[in-house]
């Protein structure tokens, strides 16, 4: 099926999933120090809602997960303030025009960063079929299939630095994807800086009027090797969760 977005043309049988499926194995990606997800049957009594054991005509499963923590997620501003903000009320459109670019993050003492030079290099360099860009996916290198699988606890992953998170959020860009289980340092005293600086919240307790309500920042995407940096339209499918972050889909559609 063909569909025109803009005078654009899509081809919707062919989607590009960039996220990482939720499971209950040793296989799951894992951050922030906590154990992998549950995915187990109700059980009440003698019964057992899964149709293997012969107590159920249905499988009836319980899931234990942490959105942040166990695989691809699209989170809003409410993940770092004092008032309640929802994913489920911030995101209310789900098609962007959409740029992905590669970077290896730089070496800077102990840390490896993704600084503000790369990505203008990155976006400079890249042309655009589009007037603008709503999203904008970062691929990091290496990029190895262990992504999907990744246990990232103390393990201080590259981040973001807050004056990239500026350049980005100044370039108007409302979505921001990347490969990493943050856009921030592991261990950065709870500074959040990059967080703060793309959703431009200068206060967390008492909100500033310019914060970006509607901008998002999902994370530990994957992106494979034979999936081309450019331009592309982003469905960000997120669960209805009324809660600062949702389990996503980002799927990608070439031009």
């Amino acid at each position: 099926m063909i569909a025109k977005i803009n005078n654009f043309e899509i081809d919707l049988s062919k989607p590009i999933d960039i996220s990482i499926p939720l499971t209950n194995t040793d296989e799951n990606p894992i951050a922030w120090y906590i154990e992998k997800p549950v995915i187990e049957p109700v059980v009440f009594g003698d019964w057992i809602g899964k149709v293997s054991e012969g107590k159920s005509s249905t499988n009836f499963n319980n899931i234990f997960f942490n959105p942040h923590g166990h695989g691809t997620h699209t989170e809003c501003l409410g993940h770092i303030t004092n008032d309640f903000y929802s994913i489920n009320q911030s995101l209310k459109q789900f098609f962007f025009f959409a740029k992905l670019i590669t970077i290896e993050p730089e070496k800077i003492g102990d840390d490896f960063v993704i600084t503000k030079e790369q990505v203008q290099i990155a976006l400079s360099t890249s042309t655009s079929l589009s007037v603008t860009n709503d999203a904008l996916i970062i691929r990091t290198l290496p990029n190895s299939k262990d992504k999907k699988s990744r246990k990232y606890s103390n393990t201080n992953p590259p981040y973001l630095s807050e004056e990239a998170a500026v350049f980005i959020r100044e370039s108007e860009i409302q979505h921001l994807l990347i490969d990493l289980p943050s856009v921030d340092k592991e261990h950065d005293e709870g500074k959040l800086l990059a967080h703060k600086a793309f959703w431009n919240v200068k206060d967390t307790v008492n909100l500033n009027a310019d914060a970006r309500l509607n901008a998002t920042i999902t994370e530990m995407i994957y992106v494979s090797d034979d999936i081309k940096d450019g331009d592309y339209i982003l469905n960000l499918q997120i669960a209805s969760f009324e809660n600062d972050a949702s389990p996503s889909k980002p799927i990608l559609y070439k031009i």
